[in-house]
């Protein structure tokens, strides 16, 4: 079997969720069939500048072919776009244009796509809400397999991407809520999915004390990795860590692991270790007392399923349905809506080593049932299979007509995700079995 991975940036030093995602599924894969990556040059998703040279090259051996992006992202173009088809009723055609401003345009990835008949046998496309997966999907319907890494977030509510939900061969989800909210949005049981998620590279060893050494964490901590950004709910973080801070007395420390997209509080509490190894990461993720995440919009939390992995508790937003999901089947997190739960279930955590305890021995049964690496590997490839055995039948609806796309009768974006069912997924059972 041969299989292409397609994704909007690709590189051994890129962290992003739906990136480093298609990186291990790329490379777990490619041991048991022939793996291509088919991806941009470039590194940094906020300009889609090219940095990386055109063309063939290799990464922890596997395949991969750069094409250059023809145009970078205006941040101010795509905000006012974005503000258009989010808040108001508008055109097919003005939400053609915000995903043409939001990017990555790479028409040579496109064009190469559109040739490939004959050489892959299936093509995996992350993440829907780009340029790339979007019309990947429309140049091969017959042979994609989309992976959306959709977040209950405005773009979900886009009228675009309900066909491609409808069209593609089936769907790799992250999780149930992310699988009921497209199920609602676009109606489209009838295409075959799973949930899946993905594994991680967690190391056989971990050595907390040695991190605790060399980034001089003396006293106990909680651990925030990934971007530090307001969009992931960052600077709420800061604001409620903070005031415990200041009234508890308790010894406690934030410590950031990542690259900064807003400014990080000048705080004694406050510590920033900026982009550490693989191994750092592990071994400070280890000695940390809980993993905080704050986020608002998650389809899968990568670093939680490390963080249960290796025993550790989660403290995470109650107002993202994924995280709340996943806290619950588990049984290996707690959650918070305000700065008075946030504060209370900190003390609980911290106060409650018997608890704690539980919550990560929990959380490591949690990611070995389903998320080791056998079990995501058997569910592509059990996938693949069916859908060998099946014949494929074009169901990919077209665009509408010139004059179509031009009616402004499409609603807020805002809107139509209002009006999806919301709330955690209860049935555990229901991820092992495909629709």
């Amino acid at each position: 079997m041969r299989l292409a991975i397609v994704v909007q940036r690709y590189g051994a030093d890129i962290s992003g969720g739906a990136e480093l995602h298609a990186r291990y599924i790329a490379e777990r894969l490619s041991a048991r069939t022939e793996v291509r990556v088919l991806t941009t040059c470039a590194r940094d998703y906020l300009t889609w500048r090219n940095e990386f040279p055109p063309g063939s090259a290799e990464i922890n051996g596997v395949p991969i072919e750069r094409f250059r992006v023809s145009r970078e992202r205006s941040v101010r173009d795509f905000g006012v776009r974005s503000r258009r088809v989010f808040g108001r009723t508008h055109s097919l055609q003005e939400e053609l244009d915000w995903l043409k401003s939001e990017g990555p345009v790479s028409p040579g990835l496109l064009s190469r796509l559109r040739r490939s008949a004959g050489e892959f046998d299936f093509v995996v496309l992350f993440s829907v809400r780009y340029h790339q997966a979007y019309y990947g999907a429309r140049a091969v319907p017959d042979r994609a397999v989309l992976v959306p890494t959709a977040e209950r977030e405005p773009a979900l509510g886009l009228a675009i991407f309900q066909p491609i939900f409808r069209g593609v061969r089936a769907i790799m989800y992250n999780s149930l809520e992310e699988r009921a909210a497209i199920h609602a949005v676009a109606g489209n049981e009838h295409v075959p999915g799973v949930v899946v998620g993905v594994g991680s590279v967690v190391p056989a060893a971990v050595e907390p004390a040695r991190a605790r050494q060399k980034f001089g964490l003396s006293r106990p901590f909680l651990v925030y990795i990934g971007r530090i950004d307001a969009n992931k709910g960052c600077a709420e973080l800061f604001d409620f860590f903070l005031r415990c801070a200041d009234t508890s007395g308790r010894e406690l420390d934030l410590v950031l692991i990542g690259t900064p997209a807003l400014p990080i509080p000048p705080h004694p509490r406050i510590r920033h270790l900026g982009f550490v190894t693989d191994q750092d990461k592990f071994d400070v993720l280890a000695g940390a007392e809980a993993l905080v995440m704050p986020s608002y919009y998650e389809s899968l939390s990568m670093v939680a399923l490390e963080a249960w992995a290796l025993g550790r508790p989660v403290l995470a937003n109650a107002r993202c349905d994924v995280l709340l999901g996943q806290c619950m089947r588990s049984n290996a997190g707690l959650y918070y809506q305000d700065a008075r739960d946030f504060a209370a279930t900190l003390d609980r955590l911290l106060d409650d080593q018997a608890l704690a305890g539980a919550l990560g021995r929990n959380g490591r049964e949690y990611f070995a049932r389903h998320y080791s690496w056998p079990v995501i590997e058997r569910k592509y490839l059990e996938m693949f299979d069916r859908l060998t055995s099946e014949p494929a039948s074009p169901r990919m609806e077209p665009l509408p007509g010139w004059f179509a796309r031009r009616r402004p009768t499409v609603p807020a974006a805002v809107d139509v995700l209002a009006d999806l069912p919301s709330g955690p997924v209860a049935d555990p059972a229901s991820s092992e079995v495909p629709a």
